[in-house]
């Protein structure tokens, strides 16, 4: 029988099955390249029309009256912007949704409480953002909140980190599962309680996964241009007087001056363009090289 069966193992596939086969593999990668070939023509469109016109100058500039000649037109309000806005809901959504991803998974698991706030995350992770912006307008622009009410960079924070916050859950929540039930057994057999479990061996082991998650929602949050419009509005020629004040973004900049009827405005946005696909390329290429160390590890 063994004979037989090796015979059976190394004996060469029928020519109709590898017929099959390469003919699968060919369609799949067809399909592949017919996927990316929008993507790749984006991507060209934008480097053809924005890459010749970037220089030092225009990353540090402002950007110059229509009309005005002599004078370098940059954006450099518009990625400080975007970097404040971003970098605050990063300091307010990632505490918030790890430590909500580490109750769901680690303490309140199957809870009443539990499946209604994992019902609620899921929920709002398909909420459109403009959606989002609109809340964000209603809740901050619109009310007095500590004696200041208006478009700002903190209400454009706000709208950010809502954005932020279910991705940040989901997904920290599937990093601490993905962690072995031995570990935690293995440190509760060596006397640690269930929190120094959680936080020493649970937390540590998923860490990679939650950093990942974590620059996903960064990425999403630095191109959304709709919550902004009503929160963050718009500061065209100067820098921000601070986080109360209207403030400049990339992807509000690139919807205003897109469809300009001044050429040295369209030419910025293009320009801006590249910048802001280089920022979230550079972060989801570092959220592969998180993944990609912790599987070799």
């Amino acid at each position: 029988m063994a004979p037989s069966t090796d015979h059976e193992l190394t004996r060469p596939l029928p020519p109709a099955r590898t017929l099959f086969s390469y003919g699968m593999t060919t369609i799949a990668f067809l399909l592949t390249g017919l996927a990316l070939l929008p993507l790749l023509s984006i991507l060209l469109e934008i480097l053809v029309r924005g890459a010749p016109q970037l220089r030092w100058e225009v990353l540090t500039s402002l950007p110059a009256p229509v009309g005005e000649a002599g004078r370098v037109n940059g954006f450099a309000n518009a990625i400080v912007g975007t970097l404040t806005m971003v970098g605050i809901a990063a300091l307010v959504s990632i505490p918030i949704g790890v430590l909500t991803a580490v109750y769901l998974s680690e303490f309140g698991k199957r809870s009443p409480i539990a499946r209604g706030i994992r019902f609620v995350v899921t929920v709002l992770s398909g909420v459109p953002s403009i959606v989002v912006g609109v809340f964000a307008y209603g809740v901050i622009v619109v009310n007095t909140i500590a004696g200041y009410k208006g478009f700002s960079a903190l209400a454009g924070s706000f709208a950010l980190a809502v954005i932020m916050l279910p991705i940040i859950v989901l997904a920290s929540e599937e990093a601490l599962k993905l962690v072995p039930t031995p570990q935690r057994l293995a440190s509760a057999a060596l006397g640690a309680n269930h929190l120094q479990t959680t936080f020493r061996v649970v937390v540590a082991a998923a860490l990679p996964g939650i950093t990942t998650g974590a620059l996903l929602a960064v990425a999403r949050a630095a191109g959304e241009t709709a919550p902004l419009i009503f929160t963050a509005l718009f500061n065209p020629q100067n820098f921000s007087d601070g986080l109360l004040g209207p403030i400049a973004s990339l992807s509000v900049m690139i919807f205003n001056y897109a469809n300009s009827p001044f050429a040295e405005q369209t030419q910025l946005a293009w320009s801006a363009s590249v910048i802001l696909v280089g920022i979230v390329l550079l972060i989801n290429v570092l959220s592969r090289r998180v993944t990609q160390r912790s599987t070799h590890r």
